[in-house]
């Protein structure tokens, strides 16, 4: 029982962080998970092993976030592994959507994550250990027409992640940054926020994008229950990454972007360093 570990997990009413809740549960850890509604906190607790234990949060409270962490340390111990897995996609062309759902897309998705990881630090760092876990995207790597608020909010979970994982090193504590592809949850279903269209001279490009994502919701190719078993063994390794992508469109798309990028650099490497003094 010694290996078994306290995980706070954002967000597991539904998706990656329902499944990585389950499979954390079923393999003897003991799970904080975080809702936003009293049923889903109801049906969470009531989860037969009896160690699952859920905390109404909305990640765009910030009061609330400190006071949520504190009060678990209190009731329940140290908290071992923090997954910052809570977030939505928003899906919109840039000029038809308006600034406020920028807002709101970066609040959930980068200002939530890192005020959880501001509120566990401290007992981290005390304690000399620790694992955070952010779920990004290959949206956080590559980009397509329409979800740049989204693309934008997991690109600066991406920076984060890497420049903190930098910070915390000599403290023996972990930050892994887990790139998603393509998996069966809500992301592009009921949890998609779209904002209206309106500019013509977008519908060629844009509509069939829209249709796509749509007719694909739930046929993605990832499964989240592979997932969840990839990232809680991620948990329980000793020198996990900083980085891991998540499912082969994810590898590839990532793969050719890199490749894209390399080729830019080399083309216009002599400006690049024309600017030398």
């Amino acid at each position: 029982m010694s290996d078994h570990k306290t995980i706070l997990i954002t967000g597991v009413s539904s998706g990656f962080g329902q499944a990585l809740a389950a499979t954390a549960l079923a393999a003897g850890h003991r799970v904080i998970g975080t809702v936003r509604r009293e049923t889903d906190a109801r049906a969470f607790e009531r989860h037969a092993s009896g160690r699952a234990h859920a905390r109404r949060l909305d990640l765009t409270d910030s009061a609330a976030i400190a006071e949520v962490v504190a009060q678990t340390s209190r009731e329940l111990g140290p908290i071992d592994v923090l997954v910052n897995n809570a977030g939505y996609g928003h899906e919109g062309i840039l000029e038809e959507s308006p600034t406020d759902e920028m807002r709101r897309q970066f609040e959930v998705n980068v200002f939530g994550a890192v005020e959880m990881i501001q509120a566990v630090l401290p007992a981290f760092r005390a304690r000399r250990r620790g694992h955070i876990i952010n779920i990004t995207s290959m949206g956080g790597y590559i980009t397509m027409p329409g979800i740049a608020y989204y693309c934008g909010s997991k690109f600066a979970l991406e920076g984060i992640s890497d420049a903190l994982g930098k910070e915390l090193a000599p403290f023996n504590i972990h930050v892994t940054a887990v790139a998603p592809g393509s998996f069966r949850t809500d992301w592009a279903g009921r949890s998609m926020q779209r904002s209206p269209r309106h500019i013509a001279d977008y519908d060629a490009l844009f509509d069939p994008v829209r249709q796509a994502r749509k007719d694909k919701s739930g046929h993605q190719l990832g499964d989240p229950s592979k997932a969840a078993r990839v990232m809680l063994d991620i948990i329980e390794n000793d020198t996990p990454p900083a980085h891991l992508l998540l499912g082969s469109d994810a590898l590839k798309l990532v793969r050719d972007r890199l490749a894209e990028m390399s080729r830019e650099i080399k083309a216009w490497e002599a400006v690049a360093v024309s600017t030398d003094g």
